[in-house]
């Protein structure tokens, strides 16, 4: 490479959403680099205002397209701790899978279809179609179709969730569609451990890239928490109760992005797999710390790109963590409940779950006559942008002797690594009266 470089990539492929990539290098000096989201902004707090509680799930939902059941229900406990509505264990048990398999439709859907391309030196996931890994593309579709036909039988379809309401399920699944369920997550754990070899025998191709940074997630004595937990940093070791997110969540402008950043103790955090990963490891069951044993991955871990390899993780952890609660809800059998009754009063509740992104926040305050006045929602990528972008500062000097291609290419894999849900993140807009 030369001594100087000129990298604009203008919507980065393979994530969701647009972001763009802008380095400039002269006379070996950087002059420019930027992680830049020019989407335009999508003003979903304001859509809640005025909406009555049992709008707010059905709209929230429609954030995203990939974490629609996340948000629901982060939603949903928001909601239920404002109106002290209380919910049975079972429509715990059942939320419990409902995020099992949203995390697991999601995971696979980015290591199979968005990173994995890049170990194999393809473009997209059409070239392994024809080529000798067509085998292990099949294998990822079929864990997909697993993952999607989960989140049909627990939610009510694939997408935006039709069967997760306020105080419970407005329909349940029998004992012998959870029966069949259980069967096809048991066949495919052997399918998970073969694509996950697939991916071991290219790991060689996931950069060695390390920075030090804050990972922040939810915490648990319990579980692997994806639905309960207190709010977690590896800066500071300080269970933090949800209601206090604010103090870890301090969301800031910066020009080049139309997504708020975050930051914490330090200038950026990361949150994610691998922040859960890095401060949960021990709560993994056996199918997840057996796939971490493949890539030798071990908390604490600070390359980025391991990210990916920290949702395989967490997709193996998934299906034996599924089948243990479906294993409880067929020892209880299927109850025929009905959604609690919700008498409306004022109140405020905040709502906290992990999403395949990372945590996720919902906090509403609601009227007597049980309408949202005022709603604030911290989205995943925007906790992460301020992260890609200290990444990237400091991983291009270690790369600025490279051909400008391979550049280009290793910042691509940064961005996907973090499977960002940049359309999601956009919910600011800089306004200037004159």
């Amino acid at each position: 490479m030369g001594d100087n470089v000129n990298i604009n990539v203008h919507y980065i492929t393979r994530v969701e959403g647009h972001g763009n990539i802008v380095v400039d290098v002269k006379n070996s000096k950087i002059k420019k680099l930027q992680w830049q989201v020019p989407e335009a902004p999508r003003f979903f707090e304001a859509m809640l205002r005025g909406r009555h509680y049992d709008q707010l799930r059905p709209i929230t939902s429609r954030i995203c397209g990939i974490c629609s059941i996340g948000h629901s229900l982060a939603s949903l406990k928001a909601t239920e701790e404002a109106l002290d509505v209380k919910t049975t264990e079972q429509t715990n048990m059942l939320r419990h899978l409902a995020i099992n398999g949203e995390n697991m439709q999601s995971h696979i859907l980015h290591i199979g279809y968005l990173a994995v391309p890049d170990f194999f030196g393809v473009g997209s996931v059409f070239p392994l179609s024809s080529s000798n890994d067509k085998d292990t593309l099949l294998k990822i579709v079929q864990l997909h179709r697993l993952s999607n036909e989960m989140s049909d039988l627990i939610c009510g379809r694939t997408t935006h969730p039709i069967r997760l309401v306020v105080g419970g399920f407005s329909m349940l699944p029998s004992g012998k569609q959870l029966i069949q369920l259980r069967e096809k997550l048991l066949s495919n754990q052997k399918t998970t451990l073969e694509v996950a070899e697939a991916v071991q025998k290219k790991a060689d191709e996931i950069p060695k890239f390390n920075r030090e940074t804050e990972y922040i997630a939810l915490k648990s004595k319990e579980e692997y928490p994806f639905l309960y937990g207190d709010i977690a940093s590896t800066d500071t070791g300080i269970l933090c109760d949800h209601t206090k997110y604010k103090d870890y969540m301090k969301e800031y402008i910066v020009e080049q992005s139309t997504a708020k950043y975050a930051k914490h103790k330090r200038q950026s955090y990361m949150v994610g797999a691998l922040a859960r990963f890095n401060l949960n490891y021990d709560l993994l069951n056996k199918s997840g710390k057996k796939v971490a044993e493949m890539f030798n991955l071990k908390p604490l871990c600070t390359n980025p790109f391991m990210n990916t390899i920290a949702q395989l993780v967490e997709f193996a952890h998934n299906i034996e963590d599924s089948i243990m609660w479906i294993d409880k809800l067929l020892e209880n059998k299927i109850q025929d409940e009905k959604p609690k009754k919700v008498n409306i009063k004022e109140g405020r509740g905040i709502g906290v779950v992990e999403v395949p992104r990372g945590i996720l926040v919902h906090d509403y305050k609601i009227d007597k006559n049980g309408n949202c006045v005022k709603a604030n929602c911290v989205i995943p990528t925007n906790q992460n942008h301020a992260n890609i972008q200290k990444d990237m500062e400091e991983l291009l000097p270690q790369i600025i002797d490279k051909p400008e291609k391979k550049i280009e290419l290793t910042l691509e894999m940064l961005v996907r690594a973090y499977d960002p849900c940049i359309s999601c993140s956009t919910h600011y807009l800089d306004v200037k009266f004159v």
